[in-house]
């Protein structure tokens, strides 16, 4: 890994992809999400100051774990005078996003112990069927592997015509 000399206070995008290990698309792209800035040169050339560095680690550290862009973006845009997040931030944000996560994790374990009670028939009536028909929420309406249209009178539409 390259290192940047200390008195280097802006890095051009490859240097901080060198760095922090982000392709340069991925860079452009969370620069376009507001998750990080940087200033054109007068060759219009984008320059990013040090603390990209540790925005970059800290995006890709919440993504690693499930944590949405947006999510992360209004978490960067609550610090103070925009800067760096530091370890106290990151202690602070991965407690309030942890609920969040368990009630996700609590949500794949339930759908991962039903995936065998799924025959994959489109049949959104099955009792059994709580990945496509928790309840049975259809089964009380009408019968088959259909689903009633309730906006404007549409009639029955079959699955397959969605």
């Amino acid at each position: 890994m390259p290192q940047i000399p200390e008195k280097v206070h802006e890095l051009t995008v490859g240097q901080l992809a060198a760095r922090s290990g982000a392709a340069v698309s991925a860079l452009h792209f969370y620069e376009s999400k507001g998750l990080i800035s940087s200033r054109r040169t007068a060759g219009n050339q984008r320059r990013y100051h040090r603390d990209a560095l540790r925005r970059v680690a800290f995006v890709r550290a919440a993504q690693r774990v499930g944590i949405p862009l947006a999510t992360i973006r209004e978490a960067l845009a609550e610090l103070p005078e925009e800067r760096t997040p530091t370890r106290e931030d990151w202690a602070r944000l991965s407690r309030a996003w942890r609920a969040e996560l368990d009630e996700r994790i609590k949500q794949l374990n339930r759908l991962r112990d039903h995936l065998t009670d799924c025959i994959g028939c489109g049949c959104l009536s099955l009792a059994t069927c709580v990945l496509s028909n928790p309840d049975d929420v259809f089964g009380r309406r009408a019968s088959g592997s259909r689903l009633l249209v309730e906006q404007g009178g549409a009639g029955d539409r079959a699955c397959g015509d969605r």
